[in-house]
C-alpha cells in the first residue's frame, strides 16, 4: 500500500509544470488540474466551476459585511448602455471604447440605437441618480452592485483577463468634496483590510498617476500586491470622480442654503481577479495554497484504515462536530489514502485532519498544515480549539511568506542604469523618482519592455532629488513594476 501512494502521489505532482520552469504554464495546471475553471466554447470566457465559485462566494460574503457595516446597499443596474448614455462623458468613452462590446440586433430587428454590453455602469448610475437625487436630505447615496462585466480583451487568461468577469463596482454620491474624497479613501483601506485579514495578502497601496488614471476620474487608487514571480496584479481600485460625470449628466440638488449644486461622486470595484491573486501569491508545485478565510473546505477529513470497525463512524463524528464551526469535508471514498494526500493538497485545503484505529484509540487525530506540512498530534477533546488555532497559523504563515516575498523582490534605483539593472535581472517592484511628465513614464516602459507605474505610494522615500529617467527635478517616487 505504501508504495502505491507514493506513486499516486508522485503522479498527482508530476501533473504540474513546476513554477520556476514556467510560471505561466504552472499557473494554467493549477487552474485546470484544481478545478477551478474550464475554458469555454466563448473565446475569452472561462467557465467558474463549483470550487472556483465557492472561493469567489466567500470572497463576495466577506466584502458585503464589510460594506454594508459602513451603510452600503445593493443594488443591480441594466447590463445594456445605449451609446447616447455612453457618450455623455467624452474621457470615460474614449478610455473603453476598444474593449466595448455591441449589441446591433433585436430579435430579427436592427436596433435604431446600438447598445453597449456594460464594461462598468457609471453611466446607469448617473442616469439612476439623476432621477432620485433632489436635496441634500437624499445625500449621500451609498451603492454597490454584484454583477458580471464584458470588456474585450485581445490576450486573455483565466481570472487574470478575460472578456466577462465578475466583479462588484460600488458607485457613491455625496454632498461634499471632502465626503467624496473621505469615501475614496476609506474604500481603499477596506480593500487592504481585505486582502491582509481574509486573503493573506499584503500590497502596496497609492495614487495612479494621471497617464494610469481610471477613464473619467479626477483621482484613482489602487491596491497593488506581488505576485510570487515578482510581477503585480492590480488588486482593486477607488476612484474619486470629484463632479465631472454629475455635470455631464445634469445631476443637481438643493443644498442646505437652498443653492442649486452638483454632487460628488466615486467608484470602486474588485473582481474575480482576486483569486488569480490568491493562486499567484500562495500557490506551489503541488497546486493551491488557499487562505483559510475563503477556502472553500477548511479542514478535509481523512480516515486512515476505513476499512477497520469504527474508524468511519468516528470520522463522521468528528465532522459534525467540527461543521458547526469550519467548512468541513470528509473524503470516505475507496481511493487510496496517498490519493487523497496528494487531490487535497493540489485543491489547496489548508488543513487536513488524519484519524485512524490508533488514533481513534488514544482519543487523538492528526493535523497537518498546507503550508509548512507539519504534523501535531492534538486530542479529539479539544479539537475546535485546535483547529481554530490551526486555521490562524496556516493565515498567518502565508501573509509573513507573501510579506517576505514583497520585501525581497522590492528594490531601490537612483539611476537609468540600476534601473534597467533591476528590470532586466530582479523580478519585482522598483523604486525611483519620477519628474511627472508622461514622456518619461513611457520611455520606461518602452526601454524595459513593460515596466510601467504601479502607483505613487502613501508614502514616499526620497531617494535622491531628480527623475531617475531624465535628470530633472523629481516630483514623486513611484513604485514601478510589470503587470498582470
Amino acid at each position: 500500500m505504501a508504495n502505491e501512494n507514493n506513486k499516486n502521489v508522485q503522479k498527482m505532482v508530476d501533473a504540474i509544470t513546476p513554477m520556476e520552469e514556467d510560471f505561466g504554464q504552472w499557473y494554467t495546471d493549477v487552474v485546470k488540474k484544481a478545478e477551478l475553471v474550464d475554458y469555454s466554447g466563448v473565446k475569452g470566457c472561462m467557465v467558474i466551476r463549483p470550487y472556483g465559485y465557492a472561493i469567489w462566494e466567500n470572497i463576495q460574503k466577506d466584502l458585503d459585511a464589510r460594506f454594508k457595516a459602513l451603510g452600503h446597499e445593493n443594488v443591480y443596474m441594466p447590463m445594456f448602455i445605449p451609446e447616447s448614455l455612453l457618450q455623455r462623458e467624452k474621457d470615460h468613452v474614449a478610455g473603453f471604447a476598444p474593449e466595448c462590446a455591441w449589441v446591433t440586433i433585436g430579435g430579427e430587428n436592427q436596433l435604431t440605437e446600438r447598445l453597449c454590453v456594460r464594461p462598468t455602469s457609471e453611466t446607469l448610475f448617473c442616469e439612476h441618480y439623476k432621477s432620485i437625487i433632489h436635496s441634500y436630505r437624499d445625500l449621500p447615496k451609498l451603492y454597490n452592485q454584484w454583477c458580471n462585466v464584458v470588456r474585450w480583451e485581445k490576450t486573455t487568461r483565466p481570472f487574470l483577463r478575460t472578456s466577462e468577469f465578475l466583479w462588484q463596482e460600488g458607485h457613491t454620491m455625496h454632498e461634499t468634496e471632502d465626503e467624496a474624497r473621505a469615501e475614496t479613501q476609506q474604500m481603499l483601506q477596506v480593500y487592504k483590510e481585505f486582502y491582509a485579514e481574509a486573503l493573506a495578502i499584503p500590497a502596496v497601496t497609492g495614487r495612479k498617476t494621471e497617464k494610469e488614471k481610471f477613464a473619467g476620474a479626477e483621482e484613482t487608487y489602487t491596491i497593488e500586491p506581488m505576485m510570487h514571480n515578482g510581477v503585480a496584479l492590480q488588486g482593486g481600485t477607488s476612484h474619486y470622480f470629484g463632479d465631472g460625470f454629475t455635470r455631464a449628466f445634469d445631476i443637481t440638488f438643493t443644498d442646505r442654503e437652498n443653492k442649486v449644486r452638483y454632487p460628488f461622486q466615486t467608484s470602486w470595484g474588485v473582481s474575480t481577479r482576486s483569486i488569480g491573486a490568491i493562486i499567484m501569491t500562495h500557490g506551489d508545485d503541488n497546486g493551491l495554497i488557499l487562505p483559510p478565510r475563503v477556502a472553500p473546505i477548511q479542514v478535509v477529513i481523512i480516515p486512515i484504515a476505513q476499512h477497520k470497525e469504527g474508524v468511519l463512524e468516528k470520522a463522521a463524528e468528528v465532522k459534525a462536530q467540527l461543521a458547526k464551526k469550519f467548512r468541513v469535508s470528509l473524503d470516505d471514498s475507496d481511493n487510496s489514502t496517498g490519493w487523497k494526500f496528494s487531490q487535497y493538497e493540489m485543491k489547496g485545503v489548508p488543513l487536513r485532519l488524519e484519524l485512524g484505529p490508533r488514533d481513534i484509540e488514544a482519543g487523538n487525530c492528526v493535523l497537518v498544515s498546507r503550508v509548512s506540512r507539519n504534523k501535531t498530534v492534538v486530542s479529539l477533546d479539544n479539537l475546535v480549539e485546535e483547529v481554530e488555532k490551526a486555521l490562524n497559523a496556516v493565515h498567518d504563515e502565508l501573509y509573513a511568506r507573501a510579506e517576505e516575498n514583497l520585501k525581497n523582490k522590492t528594490f531601490e534605483a537612483r539611476t537609468m542604469e540600476e534601473f534597467l539593472d533591476i528590470a532586466e535581472n530582479h523580478p519585482g517592484f522598483i523604486k525611483a523618482m519620477w519628474c511627472g511628465d508622461v514622456e518619461c513614464e513611457d520611455k520606461l516602459k518602452e526601454v524595459t519592455g513593460g515596466v510601467k507605474s504601479r502607483c505613487i505610494p502613501f508614502h514616499e522615500d526620497v531617494l535622491s532629488d531628480t527623475c531617475v529617467c531624465c535628470g530633472k527635478k523629481a516630483k514623486h517616487m513611484v513604485v514601478w513594476g510589470r503587470q498582470y
